[in-house]
């Protein structure tokens, strides 16, 4: 009986290690958390087929989920990327009683868009497919981005409704809704790049053309394309210094949510880059997580 125990007890070290090994934020969320890593969503052998997912300790009854879609300019980085920077709202999300599920997709240097949207589709269908297994509550998903990523979910939470055949694969479920949009800097519209003209840029390699060249690939790719009366709410984020993508992205998309009748709120953090330390601000990750709260009906707080 001893031996099998200290068997057992081995056994979990070498599991719990192998989490921290294989996931370097895992220690970003609080103990307890539960973690189904590298999980295939496509039933395929691609690489970038992988999606994790963080469930709290201790819930009761089924809870809502944030699907988290990384940056790095559609052809870098991982499930993990803004993980790193934004420690204290990703286990904020975790302690208020939300799960969450971070994807991969494929890169534009391994496929041009819209394999990117297919992939996001199909992470976000396997979860809704998989609600009942792993205890989310299917009707409250809400999807976050950054970067990149921020234009993958504002595409995703703008184009459902539209019902846009190519985003999806063949035999992709498309039974899922949002409840609510967090769109980190991203890219809403690919012609307002200073380099749209460049068919080298990253939004050119996404698409496979320079924007300007192809304005029906770049008119195909942007997030302002699909906006409409019945989007989903949206919290936009964006910092003042950002010299990658510039603020007027996220100012041009608010302004046509504002046109179309969505509920959104456009927040310019003073002096931020890019991305960075600054967005895990406690007046940054007070706004997301009141936001949260409301749209997915955890607490009710009062609307924007």
């Amino acid at each position: 009986m001893k031996k099998i125990l200290i068997q057992f007890f081995f056994l979990i070290i070498i599991t719990t290690t192998g989490y921290s090994q294989n996931n370097p934020v895992i220690d970003a969320f609080p103990k307890g958390t539960i973690f189904h890593g590298n999980v295939k969503y496509n039933n395929d052998t691609i690489s970038k087929h992988l999606l994790d997912i963080y469930l709290p300790a201790n819930t009761k009854g089924k809870v809502p989920l944030v699907i988290f879609i990384h940056g790095g300019g559609w052809l870098s980085n991982d499930k993990y990327a803004d993980i790193g920077y934004m420690k204290k709202t990703v286990a904020e999300i975790i302690k208020s009683g939300f799960a969450m599920a971070s994807i991969d997709y494929r890169f534009s240097t391994q496929a041009v868009f819209p394999a990117q949207m297919q992939d996001c589709n199909c992470a976000i269908s396997f979860l809704y497919n998989n609600a009942e297994k792993y205890g989310f509550d299917k009707n409250r998903f809400a999807v976050m981005g950054f970067s990149a990523g921020g234009h993958l979910a504002s595409l995703v939470g703008l184009s459902k409704n539209n019902d846009i055949s190519a985003f999806y694969m063949p035999g992709t479920s498309k039974s899922f809704t949002f409840k609510a949009v967090v769109d980190f800097y991203g890219p809403s519209e690919l012609q307002l790049f200073p380099g749209s003209s460049n068919d080298k840029s990253p939004e050119a390699l996404l698409i496979g053309a320079a924007p300007l060249s192809r304005p029906d690939l770049a008119k195909a790719a942007s997030p302002v394309t699909y906006v409409d009366k019945n989007d989903p709410p949206f919290l936009i984020i964006h910092g003042e210094k950002d010299e990658l993508v510039s603020p007027n992205q996220s100012r041009l998309l608010s302004s046509w949510l504002n046109v179309s009748g969505v509920k959104n709120e456009l927040i310019i953090v003073k002096d931020a880059p890019h991305f960075g330390v600054m967005f895990d601000s406690d007046e940054v990750r007070n706004k997301v997580m009141n936001f949260l709260r409301n749209y997915l009906e955890l607490k009710k707080t009062t609307s924007f």
